[in-house]
């Protein structure tokens, strides 16, 4: 027995802001977000690239790269998001929800890119040291980066822990690196400027380099493993299971799989029936089950095979 195919409702025009879970406070969309992480982008190019003028910084500059490839990523999010929300057409039955997995990826190798340019000039400056100048200019740029960077991660934990999106996701974890990585180049631009010390400096490049790699590897897994079809975690197979053995009627599921699309559960299964209930009792056994899951994970689309068990069928147990 199969239930049609149900697409997520769309998101009204403008998606307006709705209240977080921590109060009253709004929390923005997904749309809305991704606005403000590309805002937040150029205003940080345009802050560190009149640093890096400045002060010759080789932490400044590994900063205002990374910077430059996270509006790159922003960009990408930007218009991923919303591609992902189209509801489901003739060409994607499934929905376009892994465009945000392939935004992931697009991400993460600019990440990896960032960090290896990072991490060759880091090395080179470390041999062949240069002083840093205009380090109280420097240091406000950095300061005020920090903290326009820690207001957006902020917002983007709120947005997500409301929409559970992927590329939201991802551009967060961009944005949580860029954070600690901003406290690691305040530390090298005062050290290089105001104790004499280029080499911490460059130091401090190295380190952020090192900080990117880590945090695109993390990204890139979780892509990989979208866009690869990697089964549901065991505990949601296990609360799938139990969702739909809680009707007694229902005597075990087996081939049961699961896979992501964007932020969208997708679920496959048979389960076993008594082969003398009648065509539209077993019907309505599916979309009681159905319904279970789909209060268990919202949005989820399921598809549900119904097999006639009797005395003289084999034993078929249940698989979590």
């Amino acid at each position: 027995m199969t239930s049609p195919v149900t697409t997520p409702p769309e998101p009204s025009a403008p998606e307006a802001s709705r209240p977080g879970p921590w109060g009253s406070a709004p929390t923005l969309s997904t749309r809305q977000i991704t606005g403000l992480s590309v805002t937040v982008a150029v205003l940080l190019i345009a802050m560190k690239a009149f640093a890096l003028g400045a002060s010759g910084s080789v932490s400044i500059l590994a900063s205002l790269a990374d910077s430059s490839l996270d509006l790159i990523a922003s960009l990408a999010t930007f218009f991923a998001v919303r591609w992902a929300a189209a509801p489901a057409d003739a060409d994607h039955r499934f929905g376009h929800g892994k465009g945000e997995a392939m935004a992931s990826l697009v991400q993460a190798g600019l990440v990896f890119a960032s960090a290896v340019f990072i991490g060759w000039e880091a090395l080179h400056r470390m041999f062949d040291p240069r002083p840093v100048g205009g380090g109280s200019w420097a240091v406000g740029v950095v300061v005020v980066s920090i903290l326009l960077t820690g207001l957006l991660v902020w917002l983007q934990t709120r947005s997500l822990k409301a929409s559970g999106s992927m590329a939201v996701s991802a551009d967060r974890a961009h944005y949580a690196a860029d954070l600690a990585s901003s406290v690691v180049v305040l530390i090298g631009v005062a050290s290089g400027a105001w104790l004499a010390a280029p080499g911490l400096d460059a130091a401090a490049g190295l380190v952020v380099a090192v900080w990117l790699f880590w945090g695109a590897f993390g990204v890139l897994k979780g892509a990989g493993d979208q866009l690869l079809d990697r089964e549901a975690s065991d505990a949601d197979r296990v609360a799938l299971t139990s969702a739909v053995l809680s009707d007694p009627r229902i005597g075990g599921v087996h081939q049961l799989r699961t896979r992501m699309s964007g932020d969208r559960l997708m679920v496959q299964m048979h389960i076993d029936l008594d082969r003398t209930l009648s065509f539209e009792a077993a019907h309505d056994i599916v979309v009681a089950a159905e319904d279970r899951v789909t209060a268990a994970f919202p949005g989820a689309d399921i598809l549900i095979h119904a097999d006639p068990r009797g005395p003289a069928s084999p034993s078929v147990p249940a698989t979590p």
